[in-house]
């Protein structure tokens, strides 16, 4: 049976995320809340950029997190907590591509230089939160619209590095690509984009995707009742005896 931890919450709040993946790694289950708390929008915004929707996105980050802590042993350090979360969901949304339908080869989107040759979006994304209703809403909306129709290798690396600001080895190490690779299709996205906004992005990308409030605190409160009834079940491992590493 996981352990709850010290009675008092507040003491997780002055924690890193390094020392947090120690306290989950002993059981204390309460530390796996801040972890799922601090890293919900990052790993929103990953899957969103893969999936193109805010429903199955949370449900594969809500998916990604399962997995994560049944598999807590696993993580050594090697690499950021975020960095290694990022990549379990991240496999997780390809599985659901893959399952949905075909993705657009590789070597085809490496060749694309226009807007009239980007994907035309599926369906209009949409987002009911109080942020969005801020005085860059609008301007917030134009840029989501125009990263959400890149194709999809370079959507997703836009959104690491210029949105979430990971460096380029962290997107690579994501990704599984090389560092030489990011950079290219970063280019390629940043002009694809200037194509379709003829504006500066910077100011609303630091707002863009927001995964925040009642919905960040949704998606904790559903992990966390979903691991305490797995414990009760015993359904989720004993982290002693779990030894393989979340794909």
């Amino acid at each position: 049976m996981p352990d709850a931890g010290p009675h008092d919450p507040t003491v997780y709040t002055s924690k890193s995320l390094a020392e947090l993946a120690v306290l989950a790694q002993q059981g204390q289950m309460e530390a796996f809340r801040h972890i799922v708390e601090r890293c919900n929008q990052a790993l929103f915004r990953a899957a969103v950029a893969v999936l193109r929707d805010d429903d199955e996105a949370q449900d594969a980050v809500q998916d990604a997190y399962i997995s994560a802590y049944r598999h807590i042993d696993s993580f050594r350090g090697d690499a950021s907590l975020l960095t290694w979360l990022r990549r379990i969901v991240l496999n997780n949304c390809y599985r659901r591509l893959q399952n949905r339908h075909p993705t657009l080869d590789i070597e085809t989107v490496e060749t694309l230089e226009d807007e009239s040759q980007m994907q035309t979006l599926s369906a209009r994304h949409d987002m009911d939160d109080p942020a969005r209703h801020t005085a860059r809403a609008e301007i917030r909306e134009r840029v989501e619209l125009a990263v959400m129709k890149l194709p999809d290798a370079f959507r997703v690396v836009f959104m690491l590095r210029d949105v979430e600001q990971c460096s380029v080895l962290e997107t690579a190490e994501a990704l599984d690509i090389r560092p030489e690779t990011v950079k290219t299709r970063l280019f390629r996205a940043r002009r694809l984009l200037r194509q379709s906004l003829q504006a500066e992005l910077s100011s609303a990308l630091a707002d863009a995707f927001p995964f925040l409030g009642t919905r960040c605190a949704g998606l904790t409160d559903r992990v966390m009742t979903q691991l305490q009834n797995a414990a009760g079940d015993s359904a989720v491992p004993d982290k002693a005896r779990t030894t393989h590493a979340p794909e």
